[in-house]
């Protein structure tokens, strides 16, 4: 014996059409098994030494090791062989990298402070043209500076480029990169107050002396700077969204 039907029978509700997939968040690392990258953990931590060697180099032979380690070249040498040798120790071990925005930082630091040796301190049609930076300086100071202002800034570049994955970087973290550089402008100008009028290297570089060019001349040259640097940072921004993914390549 069946129930009866009742009567009146309520609406059911339309069937929906087949699920739209969206777009998973999820970073394809999350998703693709990590495998190990001896090669690329060598590269890194052969980067990483030729920095701390530079570094110790001036450390040794700069003089006071307050003065040199005051220098924005040797800090960003330091941020970056930090950022390398875990990095290269993560390769090694088939372990999540480092996030984006951090391996970016570092790359953007020592490209920076390359430029500006090259294109200012080291270059003779540049007003801050420096002896040091023109190469009057030789031997191991050469030497250094070739590692610090060169080499350490390729092979970082080349190793961003090319070695790691899309960080899926924005334009908010190339002006957060910004963050540094002008905390060492108020940290290099608060030195210089400190320090009596005439002490040697009383400001490190020649577009921060005010002395010379006085508090007006140097906001303006920093502003110009800032302005280049934030340029670099979205350059570097990107190249990100364009560069190779080395683990697309492996599946």
């Amino acid at each position: 014996m069946t129930a009866p039907i009742p009567r009146d029978i309520p609406d059911l509700p339309a069937v929906p059409g087949p699920p739209r997939l969206l777009p998973s968040p999820v970073p394809a690392t999350a998703v693709l098994p990590l495998v190990r990258r001896p090669l690329v953990a060598g590269f890194r931590a052969l980067t990483a030494l030729l920095a701390l060697t530079g570094v110790t180099v001036e450390l040794l032979l700069g003089g006071p090791p307050t003065r040199t380690l005051s220098h924005f070249t040797i800090q960003s040498s330091i941020l970056l062989a930090l950022v390398l040798f875990v990095s290269a120790r993560r390769a090694w071990s088939a372990r999540r990298p480092l996030s984006g925005a951090l391996t970016g930082a570092a790359v953007f630091y020592v490209a920076a402070a390359g430029l500006v040796h090259h294109l200012l301190l080291a270059n003779a049609a540049s007003s801050f043209a420096t002896t040091e930076g023109a190469g009057a300086v030789t031997g191991w100071h050469t030497v250094a500076a070739h590692l610090l202002n060169t080499a350490v800034p390729v092979a970082a570049a080349l190793d961003w480029l090319l070695l790691t994955t899309p960080g899926r970087l924005h334009l908010r973290q190339a002006a957060v990169w910004l963050l540094y550089p002008l905390a060492y402008l108020a940290l290099s100008l608060g030195r210089g107050e400190l320090l009596l009028p005439g002490t040697q290297d009383r400001y490190l570089y020649p577009f921060l002396d005010v002395d010379q060019h006085g508090y007006k001349g140097v906001l303006g040259n920093a502003l110009l700077l800032g302005l280049s640097l934030y340029a670099l940072g979205a350059l570097l921004v990107g190249l990100d969204h364009i560069r190779p993914n080395p683990l697309r390549r492996r599946r």
